[in-house]
């Protein structure tokens, strides 16, 4: 896809009338492929902009309106909207991510140990629901891999935006292979390894791809793996404290999500994500028969909206104040960000609507943002 003239196109593309090139795009390219096969297509040629310096232009028209900026968990973002753990498993395209316009990119899940995942096919689109069934099974080069790509990360951005720039996540997860008993050691591990480099930590409990993982969700096991990596983080960590946050499930009871709310307040976590994947198929367009023949996996996208707003304002009610709730699932534009916002939610991430919508996606909402401040 060619980019558009840096004086005189990129402008007239972030505007809500602008028309939408990328979605016919997709149908011609990337429609007819597998999901996970066009998926590192297109992260392939993001990262080929940015070696390639096409992504400058990008950078500098997606620069976020400096009202926007806030302070969430006492990290400085230069706006609210973010991209999810998912596109980048690896840490292996981050700053190009960075120059698309999301003021924070979380990157993984990893895990202590490499992993290949689940076998293929693993990821499926749902177009007529703007969703994907994901059964992707945390596959990664395992934490000690990533953890140097993080470090170069960092230093790109801070050298290319200096201090404003977009905030580093990064998400942890349960290594396969790890007996549920032994999961705090393994999450230590991961910790070790990942926290120096990040700006801050998810732990991610609430996969539904790695086996008896979402069991760690109980408070009686959530609490004391929680306190582990918050001990874990502050050893690993010299002169600086790596804010910590989990991320829950949309499939909890609302009780069950008071219960998690309560924890978060006992442990001073700084953050509860809201929401991963659902297990549930409801409210699908799709063929029934079809989404069954998919298999086992977690839905995401547009069929999860009024969920995660659902957990969002069960948390923003149950929460502290100064403890952050980074809303996600079923974002599309600027107004669903807005709408996440005005509910309570410091930071609002997106994943799945990225596929569908392409590069511009979060330069569109950014500018949407900027716009809905100023007016």
């Amino acid at each position: 896809m060619q980019l558009p003239d840096p004086k005189t196109g990129i402008d007239a593309l972030l505007t809500s009338r602008a028309p939408r090139l990328y979605p016919p795009f997709f149908r011609a390219v990337f429609a007819g492929m597998d999901a996970e096969d066009a998926h590192h297509r297109g992260f392939q040629a993001i990262r080929a902009a940015e070696r390639t310096g096409a992504s400058a232009a990008l950078r500098s028209a997606f620069r976020p309106d400096p009202l926007l900026a806030r302070t969430v968990m006492g990290l400085r973002f230069p706006t609210p909207f973010g991209l999810a753990a998912g596109f980048d498993k690896e840490g292996r395209g981050t700053a190009a991510l960075a120059d698309l316009g999301f003021g924070h990119v979380e990157v993984g899940t990893i895990t202590a140990q490499p992993q290949p995942g689940n076998p293929r096919p693993r990821l499926f689109r749902l177009p007529e629901d703007r969703a994907l069934v994901n059964r992707m099974g945390f596959n990664n080069d395992g934490a000690a891999a990533v953890a140097p790509r993080l470090a170069r990360t960092r230093a790109t951005l801070e050298r290319r935006f200096g201090q404003a720039r977009p905030v580093l996540g990064v998400n942890i997860g349960k290594s396969k292979v790890v007996p549920l008993e032994d999961a705090a050691e393994d999450y230590r591990a991961s910790t070790r390894l990942l926290a120096p480099h990040a700006d801050y930590l998810a732990v991610n409990v609430s996969s539904p791809n790695t086996p008896g993982l979402r069991q760690l969700q109980e408070i009686s096991a959530l609490e004391p793996l929680l306190a582990a990596v918050r001990d874990e983080a502050d050893r690993a960590v010299a002169g600086r404290r790596v804010p910590l946050a989990v991320k829950i499930a949309p499939d909890l009871a609302d009780e069950d999500v008071r219960e998690v709310a309560a924890m978060a307040a006992r442990l001073g976590l700084d953050g509860v994500i809201a929401t991963n994947t659902t297990i549930t198929r409801e409210g699908l367009t799709a063929d029934a028969a079809h989404v069954e023949s998919l298999g086992a996996g977690g839905l995401s996208g547009a069929p999860l909206t009024a969920r995660s707003l659902e957990v969002l304002r069960v948390l923003r009610a149950a929460l502290p104040a100064e403890t952050a709730v980074i809303s996600v699932g079923g974002v599309t534009d600027a107004d669903d960000v807005l709408e996440r916002l005005d509910a309570g939610a410091q930071l609002v991430q997106g994943y799945t609507a990225f596929l569908y919508e392409g590069p511009f996606w979060a330069g569109r909402i950014t500018a949407g943002l900027g716009r809905s401040l100023r007016a």
